[in-house]
């Protein structure tokens, strides 16, 4: 797994709605990393939805959150439209199957899934934050909040 202090790796993949995001395209603000094993599980839903729910103070702390998981795209789309998430970017890590997660070193080999983990990345790209969580657990977003708030760390 990634480690605080390192430079977080680019990426180029696809949201919900097929558009394009690229990592690097948020330089200048913290971006939240919010990996998660599968769409339609209840712990993955209520994650993403905490992501939704604190939009407004991502917004205020200048920072954006982007969930991720492998599944596909058309999967993320119907996924987020059940569970009413119409702002956060849910990201479809699909193909290469998992090669985000690979990269921040949160894939599971073995399940062919992302673990669940939230990693915050600075406003010049180094990774300040990095937590896995257990399967069974919802992240506390109190946690990347309180990173969120903390000026130039």
């Amino acid at each position: 797994m990634v480690e605080v202090g390192d430079q977080a790796r680019d990426f180029v993949i696809s949201d919900q709605n097929g558009n394009t995001v690229r990592l690097s395209a948020f330089a200048g603000r913290r971006v939240l990393l919010s990996f998660h094993p599968l769409a339609w599980t209840r712990i993955c839903a209520e994650q993403m939805k905490a992501l939704e729910m604190n939009r407004e103070a991502f917004d205020t702390l200048g920072a954006v959150a982007l969930g991720i998981s492998v599944d596909s795209v058309p999967c993320k789309r119907a996924w987020a439209g059940s569970l009413g998430i119409t702002t956060t970017r849910l990201l479809a890590d699909f193909w290469p199957h998992g090669a985000v997660a690979q990269a921040y070193g949160v894939f599971d080999s073995r399940k062919g899934y992302a673990r669940r983990a939230n990693i915050v990345v600075d406003e010049t790209g180094r990774i300040v934050f990095v937590a896995e969580y257990r399967p069974t657990t919802v992240p506390d977003m109190q946690d990347v909040l309180t990173v969120l708030r903390t000026p130039e760390i």
